[in-house]
This record gives structure tokens, C-alpha cells and sequence, in this order.
């Protein structure tokens, strides 16, 4: 029996490869964007089973009236897929502090605002699980990325504690942490840079810009195969809490696990 997915940030990048590989497993898939229309060009072909609304998640209401209308007219959402975010990448001082409630307003408290507005469906129902796209980076932080970590690492702490709530309804929860995935998310529709100059950091933020900018759509996994796990994921019984993607992010989170360790040994001795 086809089940229902509700993603958010589907018109590009992982949430778009998601709902095209959900579709392609016979799901039924509500798709959001700020754009419907930006939702449906990139998914042709799917339209007897795809049906695209338009969402802003920093709008609580409106998240509130997508959750209703799916369910209302599908009966159900068995699995929501909180995809949508940005990153502000770069140096914290070179960013205003607007554009830094910018990056939480959307990746931590929009992501909440969707989380909110599906939960008691999916309690009342006993059933359900959401999937979260945190990353790596809600793992690890590091120089020109730590407004962005800080998102996510909030976001990693919410939904921990979160998922232990729903636990007891049956509601699944699973974090997932990849790497750098080979999307457009690195180039300025997604990432924005900070617009302070501050000459300390010139030529640091420079090296930065060109990592980046060289990255893009060069980043080392792909996610469709991201997308395939997920999905395959979602038909099991038993969810893992945590799905680290990609050689960097194991990588990553292993040497900051060994890190923690050295540091609490190191603890332990000053007694």
C-alpha cells in the first residue's frame, strides 16, 4: 500500500531526489517550495501522484494548512521529510546579526514550525516518522562554517530530545548527517556569504570563497544514492536514530568522537 510523504524544499538539490525516488517506489508524494510552480518543472512525468504546493516553513500557518490539506485529502502522512534550509557560510563576525536570525529562523525554527504542524497527526495515528536532513556539519564545526553548525547543531539537540518524546506514539525519528553532496547547494541560491569586511579575516575569507566556489558541484557523494537510503529507510520497521552519509562525514564525526574522547580523559585527570 502506497504511503504518503510530505517534503519540504523539494523544488531542487536532495529534496527534489527524494520525492522523484519516493515517486518512483509507487509513493505518493505533497512536494513544497516557495514555488509550486518551481516544484512541478523539475518533476515532470509524476503528476498523477505528485502534487506540489507552495511553502514558505518560516510561515507557522501555512506549514499548519499544507500538514491539514494532506491530510485531509490523502488521509494520512506517514513519512515528513524536513529538507528545506540554507547555509550562511563564512567568518560569524563578517555577519549582521539579521542575517544570522535569518539562518535559525529558517533552518531551526522552520524546520520546527513543519515538525509542530504534523506531529499530532502522526501521534493520534500511533504511526509515523520523520525524517530530518541535518549534516555533518550538526556534528562538526569548523572556521567559515560555524553560523551554519550552530543551525544544525540546534537542530541536532531538538530532535534528539524530540524523538525520545514521540517515541512511546510510535512516531520514528531519523537525523540524517551527510557529507557534501554533489547539489546545487553550495552556490548562491542556497549558501549566502557574510557582507562584513573586517581585514583580520581578508585573506582567510578569500581561501574560504574559493573552497567553496570550487566545491560546487564537485562534492565528493551523491544524492540520489542518499535519496535511495532514505527511502529504503522509511518501508523498515526499525529506523536507525542517525544516518552519517558519505566517506567525509564518517570520517568527520569519527575524528570528532575520538577528539570528545581525548578531551573527557584530559578532564577526568584535573580530578
Amino acid at each position: 500500500m502506497a504511503r504518503v510523504w510530505l517534503v519540504t524544499g523539494a523544488s531542487r538539490g536532495l529534496g527534489r531526489a527524494i520525492t522523484r525516488t519516493a515517486l518512483d517506489a509507487g509513493e505518493t508524494v505533497v512536494a513544497t517550495g516557495r514555488s509550486a510552480d518551481a516544484v512541478r518543472d523539475g518533476l515532470e512525468g509524476y503528476h498523477d501522484r505528485l502534487h506540489a504546493l507552495a511553502l514558505d516553513i518560516t510561515d507557522a500557518e501555512a506549514a499548519r494548512a499544507v500538514a491539514s490539506e494532506t491530510v485531509k485529502r490523502f488521509g494520512s502522512i506517514d513519512v515528513l521529510v524536513n529538507n528545506a534550509g540554507y547555509a550562511e557560510l563564512g567568518f560569524f563576525e563578517t555577519f549582521t546579526d539579521a542575517a544570522i536570525r535569518r539562518q535559525f529562523e529558517v533552518n531551526v525554527f522552520g524546520t520546527m514550525n513543519v515538525a509542530r504542524a504534523v506531529a499530532p497527526h502522526m501521534r493520534r495515528r500511533r504511526s509515523g516518522l520523520i525524517v530530518t536532513i541535518s549534516s555533518v556539519s550538526g556534528l562538526v564545526s569548523n572556521s567559515g562554517g560555524s553560523v551554519y553548525s550552530a543551525s544544525k547543531f540546534a537542530v541536532e539537540g531538538w530532535m534528539e530530545g524530540f524523538a525520545e518524546e514521540l517515541a512511546p506514539f510510535g512516531v520514528r525519528s531519523l537525523l540524517v548527517e551527510p557529507g557534501m553532496l554533489r547539489t546545487d547547494f553550495m552556490d548562491r541560491k542556497s549558501a549566502s556569504f557574510g557582507g562584513i569586511d573586517i581585514p583580520d579575516y581578508a585573506e582567510a575569507v578569500a581561501q574560504y570563497r574559493s573552497f567553496v566556489e570550487g566545491a560546487n558541484g564537485n562534492q565528493p557523494n551523491d544524492p540520489k544514492l542518499l535519496a535511495a537510503r532514505i527511502v529504503a529507510l522509511a518501508s523498515q520497521v526499525e529506523t536507525p536514530a542517525r544516518l552519517l552519509f558519505g566517506n567525509d562525514a564518517t570520517q568527520w564525526a569519527g575524528a570528532k568522537i575520538d577528539k570528545l574522547r581525548e578531551e573527557i580523559a584530559q578532564s577526568a585527570d584535573l580530578g
